[in-house]
């Protein structure tokens, strides 16, 4: 049995998530853990793990009333071990207690980090351990400039520290108890918060190449797919904020530097933060349709953010394009996309969408009309795709709605297609080539 868990990467990702899940809920789950002193309920303690170690930030209690410190230590750790990946993290216990590193934990690491080869794997876990630590430690620095004069000096420190992990782990909760709502005007805040979840979305292998090539035309294909993808929908997602809801009641009273800021900041968190700036419930209702496209589509490969990703997006708008020029082959930036890379895309988009419509049936079904469907899809979007801005309703799900967001949000962090892959144990096969069928489409 564990001979044949060795030999399933994927598999052991999931477990690896799983496992510290499990753990989390437990500590969660403990009095010490809890500010009146009593057990919150082992369900909502498992959510609320799940929460921390997926980064979605979804929350069935107030972070900042609900846990104690021990508490909120418990759901940090579990955010920066989450954020970072299991594996990388067991490989940094091991790299402390000088351990070695051996062939199939090379392969799990490289299942969990996206990279092409487990050549150099632990150059690139040691990589991902800095870069992560120093944008943090850069983060927290900047944040106490704020939180320092308004919260005094030891909690201001560990309120910098605590939102910059969450920040650029893209996981959302804040212990201010209120989201940055406080903030929505200060330009520093916005920016530093902004900075960090975009840095943690973008990916490691692209800050490596970036920092090797130093120029967009010598970056490899994925990184301009990253790079330009995530530029149009940060772009595209701030216009629609401002001009929808620019005059609304969710900004009401702000200036126009206030609005602009809102806006973009609202684009960049709803890819797959999870903060807000505005009040969500006094969002129009078209506003709440971009969100979900936007968190359907979430962060990139080998970041600390979920969703569909990014380059999944991008294969398959390019292809689209591709196709109405009347181009057989998919071409971005004079390369051509393999197969390979559509027929992927096309599965993970396909699992996913079927993944998102059909539990929002289940929770439509159960809830039987407490909520607004658009309230509910919205929760289900956010949740798949480890995002975390909620409309509300989520300490107000039944049990069983609460188990489906679990699901949701264990299937948007570890990836649907990798834990069915994992499970399938899938196998190379003898390819046969059969005649070629025509069928009519469209």
């Amino acid at each position: 049995m564990i001979r044949k868990l060795k030999k399933n990467p994927p598999l052991i990702v999931c477990l690896s998530f799983f496992a510290l899940i499990f753990l989390g809920a437990c500590l969660l789950d403990l009095p010490i853990a809890s500010m009146n002193g009593e057990r919150i309920g082992f369900l909502d303690a498992f959510f609320t793990s799940t929460s921390a170690s997926c980064v979605t930030g979804l929350i069935v209690a107030n972070t900042a009333s609900q846990w104690t410190a021990f508490g909120k230590v418990v759901i940090i750790l579990l955010i920066q071990i989450g954020g970072l990946g299991t594996m990388v993290f067991l490989s940094l216990v091991a790299m402390v207690f000088n351990k070695r590193i051996g062939i199939t934990e090379r392969r799990i690491i490289r299942e969990q980090t996206n990279a092409d080869t487990s050549k150099g794997i632990i150059r690139l876990v040691i990589y991902i351990i800095k870069f992560s630590l120093s944008v943090e430690l850069i983060g927290a620095i900047l944040l106490a400039t704020k939180f320092i004069p308004d919260f005094g000096i030891e909690k201001g420190i560990l309120f910098s520290i605590f939102h910059s992990i969450s920040a650029f782990c893209n996981a959302g909760f804040d212990i201010t108890g209120n989201s940055l709502v406080d903030y929505v005007s200060d330009f520093t805040v916005n920016i530093v918060i902004s900075l960090l979840i975009i840095f943690g979305g973008l990916g490691f292998t692209v800050f490596i190449d970036i920092f090797r090539k130093k120029n967009f035309k010598n970056l490899n294909l994925h990184s301009k797919i990253v790079i330009s993808v995530t530029a149009i929908l940060l772009l595209v997602g701030a216009i629609a904020f401002f001009l929808i809801e620019g005059n609304s009641a969710a900004m009401e009273g702000l200036t126009l530097k206030g609005k602009v800021l809102s806006s973009f900041f609202m684009s960049v968190t709803a890819r797959t933060a999870g903060f807000n700036s505005i009040d969500i419930s006094k969002m129009q209702e078209s506003s709440l349709i971009v969100t979900i496209m936007l968190m359907f589509i979430g962060a990139s490969p080998a970041s600390t953010g979920g969703g569909i990703k990014t380059t999944t997006f991008g294969v398959l708008l390019f292809s689209t394009i591709s196709f109405l020029r009347g181009n057989k082959e998919t071409e971005i930036f004079h390369k051509t996309i393999s197969h390979e890379s559509l027929i992927k895309s096309l599965c993970i988009f396909t699992l996913s969408s079927t993944l998102v419509i059909f539990s929002s049936l289940l929770i439509t079904i159960d809830e039987q009309g407490k909520f607004l469907y658009l309230d509910i899809l919205y929760e289900i979007v956010s949740a798949f795709g480890t995002v975390g801005i909620s409309r509300g309703i989520t300490a107000n799900l039944s049990s069983l709605s609460k188990i489906i967001l679990i699901i949701l949000m264990y299937l948007g962090r570890v990836g649907a297609a990798t834990l069915g892959i994992g499970i399938l144990n899938r196998k190379t096969k003898k390819h046969t080539k059969y005649s070629e069928g025509k069928i009519i489409v469209g």
